[in-house]
């Protein structure tokens, strides 16, 4: 949200026109926004597990896993962001991508279930979502299981 909703209003504002004429490159400008989405995914990353920590006994299995995992995450939906707010036409453009493609695959992507309870066609489907690799990955970081291995959560 962070991203999407930062660059679109600069779009809107047009005070974008003012960056782009200003001698930085253009990979300044992106990694700019960039960076303010991926240290806001950090912060609330941060944030919930210092309240995680309130309520239950939370242990990392293994905690570099968790943080690279995150930090590639961010970098992804950061980036996705970006792309999202400079086709976006309208403020109602920005939730298209949310609404219709990351809320159903979030849901797919073995969250809430291990896709070993899938039948063997939705496991086969399941492999196609790539929020089943942030997820396991994730779920290996924190609880050491997972139903990829962490070398393809990686490379996917």
């Amino acid at each position: 949200a962070n991203v999407v909703s930062s660059f679109y209003f600069a779009k809107f504002a047009h005070s974008i026109e003012e960056m782009l004429v200003s001698p930085l490159p253009n990979s300044v400008i992106l990694l700019g926004f960039l960076t303010g989405g991926v240290a806001r995914g950090a912060a609330v990353g941060v944030a919930v597990t210092l309240v995680s920590w309130l309520f239950t006994d939370l242990v990392f299995h293994n905690i570099w896993v968790v943080i690279s995992i995150a930090v590639l995450t961010a970098t992804l939906f950061s980036l996705a962001g970006f792309i999202n707010a400079v086709y976006a036409q309208s403020f109602d453009d920005i939730s298209i991508i949310p609404t219709f493609v990351l809320t159903p695959l979030t849901y797919l992507g073995g969250i809430f279930y291990s896709i070993s309870m899938l039948p063997d066609f939705w496991q086969k489907v399941s492999l196609a979502n790539p929020i089943l690799y942030m997820v396991n990955a994730f779920r290996y970081g924190i609880l050491g299981v997972s139903d990829i291995p962490l070398l393809t959560s990686y490379s996917i």
